[in-house]
């Protein structure tokens, strides 16, 4: 049992705050979230299965807030989003047995790609465009296939769903977030599953923090929805480079240990 001080469980409620703002916008509260419960002592099991937990309000209360608005139509993606659900419990199942050192190398240089891809393409605003996936076999192989990479590794998943909302799907930005929060829910939902089956939530702090997410998150997608591509894409350039150097940053990196830093 981790004994916490107010100070530390403030701090905590401030960054499930924080990250469920980003996170609706942009994605990426994870950077927040993750930092501040191994700050307070949590291991690193007990941190995402906490994680998904909280991060679990966030994504519901964008969702909500979102699709009460017109921006997603739930019924019709609720195929998208069970696949979604599958991939992340997929995921996470698999997440003790597969070997991360691939993914802990390429990620960085994948979100450096996108932020690339994001700040140069021109004329990106919150018109849709023309679809390169249809409908029905993006929701069969992309959702599922992001919501695995959700459930086994996690960070930058809400950048991986814009880039295939926008990119395959022809989206606006404003639309391509609206769903990257649905699909980043049902995802959520599915590592959690396993993460609560094998008993590493930490109910009391995960349920805090998701109140604070919910709020945050609230707060977040009602600016995004009234300012629109002009917040959304440049907060989304700045996410995807502010992951890519924390985990570049860590000495355990294997891209690290590959060139010798």
């Amino acid at each position: 049992m981790i004994d916490l001080t107010t100070q530390t469980v403030a701090m905590l409620a401030f960054a499930g705050f924080a990250a469920g703002f980003v996170d609706s916008i942009a994605g990426g509260g994870g950077l927040i979230t993750i930092p501040a419960l191994l700050l307070a002592g949590f291991s690193p099991i007990e941190t995402l299965g906490t994680n998904k937990l909280q991060g679990m309000f966030g994504s519901g209360s964008a969702t909500m807030h979102y699709a009460a608005n017109g921006h997603v139509d739930l019924r019709r993606q609720l195929p998208s989003a069970l696949l979604a659900v599958a991939g992340g419990t997929a995921g996470a199942l698999l997440a003790t047995i597969v070997p991360g050192d691939i993914l802990r190398a390429s990620l960085p240089l994948l979100l450096i790609a996108i932020a690339f891809y994001f700040a140069i393409k021109p004329n990106m605003g919150d018109v849709d465009r023309a679809e390169r996936l249809s409908p029905f076999l993006f929701g069969l192989t992309v959702a599922p296939a992001i919501g695995f990479y959700d459930g086994l590794f996690g960070p930058g998943a809400g950048s991986f769903y814009m880039l295939a909302f926008v990119a395959l799907a022809g989206f606006g930005v404003l639309k391509a977030t609206a769903h990257t929060k649905l699909l980043n829910f049902a995802s959520n939902i599915g590592g959690f599953i396993v993460f609560a089956a094998v008993g590493v939530v930490y109910w009391k702090i995960g349920l805090m923090m998701g109140v604070a997410q919910f709020l945050g998150a609230r707060v977040g997608a009602s600016l995004a929805m009234r300012i629109g591509a002009r917040l959304i894409k440049p907060l989304l350039v700045v996410v995807c480079l502010a992951l890519a150097v924390k985990l570049l940053a860590d000495p355990a990196n294997p891209l690290r240990v590959m060139i010798g830093v």
